[in-house]
């Protein structure tokens, strides 16, 4: 097992374990008696068995009483009624401030079950077990939890850091190839606005990646958390530097929106958007071709989409002024000085915003 840090002021630090087989892991952790008896265990139809089964027990063995419920699998699930679902679940278990809710399952349960923690009796212990590559590398580390609205995403969310997060590599095995690379359209972002050694790797080691070799994927996946811890340590509340772990999104988001969450997962809108900003930095003078190029060729490689489907400019133009990181009518756009370094700017030409958005359209 190897650890990577959250440091975090306020003694809001954890850690994000990551291995195989770590139950035993997780019943240590519930061990230390700084929590209640009572506890809820969050997964989705799909992760219910056996892995929300299998959280659930662990905490019995570290001498809690848990609970277990499925919400529906699928983004339909980050929604108010969900959240209010569960809000009453946790009242009928009579769940109290020091009482624990582990989210088991991808980015949307734990997106969901975080919020639902981080208002519940305003704010009760929660830990992160993400079961999916995408969940493990972004949305389960981080402190990040929100639900949807219909007119957009994410747009209801607290800033909640979980105790701990456990990452068990072996659940990946048991996803279809098209989950192992939706997660590896968020690893390439990584690359892209950090660490240029990472996206060389991807580029040189994609097929046993995707193949998941347990050293391949472990590298990968440790170095995206620690990139993450990084970031997330410096900007905890998206200040400034973390908007960086936005490139690709602005647009990614609308794609979502617009394809009603069900064409595209959400690591392939996240490579979507990644072109997008790859050709508005070179139409911007940032970086040159070649690099795009390099984005491109790497994105192709790991089966992810090139081109949008299902979307027009016209309603991208109109989401993207929707998105979080849009203030006062102005889009926050991350940009690409090169790969392993980006930037955050307002000043963009609205044509170049077009034709950007066009050239990943069909």
């Amino acid at each position: 097992m190897n650890i990577v840090r959250v440091d975090l002021p306020d003694n809001k630090g954890y850690d994000i374990r990551i291995g195989t087989n770590l139950a035993a892991e997780v019943t240590a952790f519930v061990a230390s008696g700084k929590y209640s008896p009572r506890a809820f265990v969050v997964a989705d139809t799909n992760t219910v068995s056996p892995y929300g089964e299998a959280v659930k027990a662990a905490l019995a063995k570290g001498g809690l009483k848990p609970e277990l419920c499925a919400v529906p699998a699928g983004e339909t699930a980050k929604s108010l009624r969900c959240a209010e679902e569960l809000y009453n679940r946790f009242a009928d278990a009579k769940l109290d401030r020091k009482s624990l809710v582990v989210a088991v399952g991808g980015g949307v349960v734990g997106d969901l079950a975080g919020f639902v923690a981080a208002t519940y009796m305003r704010g009760v212990p929660f830990i992160q077990v993400p079961t999916t590559l995408l969940a493990q590398v972004d949305s389960g580390v981080g402190g990040k939890t929100a639900i949807n609205l219909p007119l957009g995403k994410n747009l209801v969310g607290a800033f909640y850091q979980p105790d701990a997060v456990f990452i068990d590599l072996n659940v990946l095995r048991t996803l279809p190839k098209r989950e192992v690379a939706t997660g590896l359209g968020e690893i390439v972002k990584y690359g892209v606005i950090a660490d240029a050694d990472l996206f060389a790797y991807l580029e040189k080691n994609y097929a046993a990646v995707l193949d998941l070799d347990l050293a391949s994927v472990a590298h990968v996946v440790e170095r995206s958390c620690a990139i993450k811890a990084e970031v997330v340590g410096k900007d905890e509340k998206e200040a400034g530097l973390r908007r960086i772990l936005n490139f690709g999104h602005t647009v990614a988001h609308a794609i979502e929106q617009e394809t009603n969450y069900s064409r595209y997962n959400h690591g392939e809108a996240v490579a979507l958007g990644s072109l997008c900003a790859a050709r508005l930095s070179k139409l911007e003078g940032f970086i040159d071709g070649g690099v795009e190029e390099r984005l491109k060729g790497l994105i192709t490689k790991l089966n992810l989409p090139t081109v949008a489907v299902g979307c027009t400019l016209p309603h991208m133009e109109e989401e993207i002024l929707r998105d979080k990181k849009t203030v006062g009518g102005k889009v926050n756009w991350v940009l690409m000085r090169k790969i392993g370094e980006v930037f955050v700017t307002a000043d963009v030409s609205a044509d170049n915003v077009r034709t950007a958005m066009q050239s990943i359209l069909p």
